[in-house]
């Protein structure tokens, strides 16, 4: 756990080793990583925002990483991934769910669909900036038994917003000297930004529902 914690802290420094040992068989794996976050309930703990903003500010850097396939391959494993999820929420979920296992955490599963009841189909837009929630949403979909046509909609929007916004500020930062020392610093305030779209919405929804008192008080 030590090792990976390291490795997404300092992610922008073991990027350029994986490349040179790899090649073009980094975007095989980065794309792999968020298949598997995103589509596999048993690993909520792979990076996913951290990376994606260390392979925006690697492609500024090397041009031979193509930010365009970047771009449109981690966003094609994303929903990938939560289709993945949503199957097996729909058609295993409950079977999932009868008794507690090794590898499948219940208490992540409640959150997330704590979550779920919360915010209705905008938790799957909204999810995606939150880690750990990310990965069970879908599959909270799925158990939900939530429209797939509708699911699909809010997916591949908020796949979209996701991989553009962190891998965009990636690539618009990723030459400035202060970003590329201070790397173990950016990933904290990545994980804030990424909590934005909630507080955000909290902050309206309290809004709205102070209106609805005073209007009822009217």
């Amino acid at each position: 756990m030590t090792e990976l914690l390291d490795i997404i802290l300092h992610f922008n420094e073991f990027l350029p080793q994986f490349f040179a040992e790899y090649g073009l068989w980094v975007y095989a794996l980065v794309f792999l990583i968020v298949f598997c976050e995103t589509g596999l309930v048993v690993t909520p703990f792979l990076p996913g925002d951290s990376m994606l903003f260390a392979l925006g500010a690697f492609a500024a850097q090397q041009s031979s990483l193509d930010i365009r396939v970047l771009a449109i391959g981690l966003f094609l494993a994303a929903v990938g991934g939560d289709n993945l999820n949503y199957a097996i929420g729909r058609f295993l979920g409950k079977k999932l769910l009868e008794k507690p296992r090794r590898f499948f955490k219940p208490e992540y599963y409640q959150k997330a669909h704590a979550f779920y009841e919360k915010w209705g189909g905008k938790a799957v837009v909204l999810a995606r900036f939150v880690p750990i929630v990310r990965t069970f949403s879908p599959f909270t979909a799925g158990v939900a038994r939530m429209s797939y046509r509708k699911f699909l909609a809010y997916d591949i929007g908020g796949g979209a917003l996701w991989i553009g916004l962190f891998l965009g500020i990636g690539y618009a930062l990723g030459n400035v000297a202060w970003v590329q020392n201070n790397f173990e610093i950016i990933v904290p305030f990545i994980i804030v930004v990424s909590l934005l779209p909630i507080a955000w919405e909290l902050a309206a929804a309290k809004l709205r529902a102070r209106k609805a008192r005073a209007a009822g008080q009217a």
